[in-house]
């Protein structure tokens, strides 16, 4: 402002930090606002976790059913939200030429899709309350070291994103949108959440348990059901996943 009163402008990008926050502000909204999205992400795993924790229908084992079915619903979350929701999210803004319109703003590329992770992080930080809070209503009984959860959880939210951002910045929008969901009910079934995996044939159990929802699942479970310390194997199995799916995915992805 100069002495006679009048604003003096001040042309130029906003700090770093501050264009990452309002992006990430940006991209909650937006998946929050998508009714689709909700459903994927929120009212899909809280009615499997009712439905099964309440029906007998899955023989889940000794223990409350509850008990088993939490920590699969929970790595579906984070499925459903990293991988599902944000492939086809970032397919079709890829598609509508959205992000190629971002590409020229201040906001670095790298800045973008560190938004879009930290958006995943917050939505699923909501899918985790509501989820547990649900499971407790059902007289879920956790065991374990929280702070093993978080790792599992953070490594797998970096393992499905880089998988999610590959596939949507190298098929169409279209063929995003139906190999995203068939993947998710391929991985529901066959990736420990609901079914556990001691029911597939042994040379299954072996392939099926070196998938990242597999991984997921079972250190969740390891840690949230039997108390275990942290699960190393999984932890390994999900950061080779992140390394390479995010290694993939910024090598890979086109921005048009």
């Amino acid at each position: 402002m100069t002495a006679t009163g009048t604003y003096t402008p001040r042309p130029g990008a906003a700090p770093l930090p501050r264009m990452i926050a309002a992006q990430v502000a940006l991209e909650t909204r937006m998946l929050l606002r998508n009714g689709e999205q909700l459903l994927l992400t929120v009212v899909i795993p809280t009615l499997l976790l009712v439905l099964f924790s309440t029906v007998d229908v899955v023989d889940t084992g000794a223990g409350e059913a509850v008990d088993f079915l939490t920590p699969g619903i929970l790595a579906l979350a984070v499925m459903s939200t990293a991988f599902t929701g944000q492939a086809i999210a970032t397919g079709f803004e890829r598609r509508y030429g959205v992000l190629k319109r971002l590409a020229t703003s201040p906001l670095p590329r790298w800045g973008l899709m560190t938004a879009k992770t930290a958006s995943v992080l917050v939505t699923e930080a909501l899918q985790v309350i509501l989820l547990t809070a649900v499971a407790f209503a059902l007289g879920w009984s956790p065991h374990g070291n929280p702070l093993a959860v978080l790792l599992l959880l953070v490594l797998g939210t970096a393992a499905f994103s880089g998988l999610g951002l590959l596939m949507a910045g190298t098929l169409k929008a279209e063929a995003t949108l139906a190999a995203a969901n068939l993947v998710f009910l391929l991985l529901l079934v066959g990736g420990g959440v609901i079914v556990p995996l001691e029911k597939f044939p042994q040379g299954a159990q072996d392939v099926l348990g070196l998938l990242p929802i597999s991984a997921l699942s079972d250190g969740l479970r390891d840690v949230l059901q039997h108390g275990a310390g942290t699960p190393w194997g999984d932890l390994g199995i999900l950061a080779v996943w992140a390394v390479a799916g995010l290694a993939a995915a910024g090598a890979f992805f086109r921005w048009e």
